[in-house]
């Protein structure tokens, strides 16, 4: 049974960083993509970041330049991590690990951590 496990959310002052990771077990071989959705109260989820294949990356408008998007290189690993900097308190939602062959923003991987709240105020 496959399983993905986020950790690292939490308060955190505007403008201050925190580390996301989703690790994975149950799981063989290496998914093609890995991804975060986050989902605010009262907002639908959305696409925050995915990477894909060797290293292709891409990223909501919102977070550019802000957050990072990684992967362990070790082989079959599925450890992906966000790495989040300049936080706003519109960064505040529940945040979840995403992960199968293709994620994009029409379409998600199969499988689902459980999220993490990650809390942005003064």
């Amino acid at each position: 049974q496959v399983q993905l496990v986020e950790s690292g959310g939490g308060l955190v002052q505007p403008g201050g960083s925190l580390r996301l990771s989703c690790a994975t077990s149950g799981r063989i071989f290496s998914f093609n993509a890995m991804g975060w959705y986050r989902q605010a109260p009262g907002k639908q989820r959305e696409l925050v970041a995915a990477i894909t294949g060797p290293g292709y990356t891409n990223y909501a408008d919102s977070v550019k330049a802000r957050f990072t998007i990684s992967r362990d290189n070790a082989y079959n690993s599925n450890t992906v991590y966000l790495q989040m900097n300049s936080l706003k308190p519109e960064d505040t939602a529940v945040y979840y690990c995403n992960a199968g062959t293709v994620i994009t923003t029409s379409k998600t991987g199969d499988y689902w951590g459980q999220g993490t709240q990650v809390t942005v105020s003064s």
